[in-house]
């Protein structure tokens, strides 16, 4: 094999990486550009819900890693970035992201994993 995923398969070293993001990281953002200077309107729009929520979040760029940008939609079997992921468990894209924080749904979803804003 000359190491290529094309078959399907997943990058085991992407695929490594993303388990060990996701577990260190009790909410980790994969998304185009950073959360400073977010390279997507969607990817935007999820930091600035995280921000609003005050909750820690860690990011990966996709776009400085084609490996991960393909490895990370294979590890979610999700099509699009960005992608959020609380307590090791993937919530969903920009869209799914919006309405659950619009609904109260995301922030209640922090508080059940243990994710809450820093103590002032």
């Amino acid at each position: 094999m000359s190491g290529t995923t094309m078959s399907g398969q997943t990058n085991e070293p992407v695929r490594d990486r993303i388990q060990s993001e996701i577990t260190a990281n009790p909410v980790m953002l994969y998304m185009k550009g950073t959360a400073m200077f977010p390279q997507c309107g969607f990817s935007a729009r999820v930091v600035q819900i995280l921000t609003h929520l005050g909750v820690p979040f860690q990011t990966a760029n996709v776009l400085e890693d084609m490996a991960l940008r393909e490895g990370i939609k294979q590890f979610s079997n999700w099509p699009t970035i960005p992608q959020l992921y609380v307590g090791g468990e993937f919530v969903g894209g920009c869209d799914i992201v919006t309405e659950m924080f619009q609904s109260g749904e995301l922030e209640t979803l922090m508080q059940e994993k243990g994710v809450s804003r820093p103590a002032a």
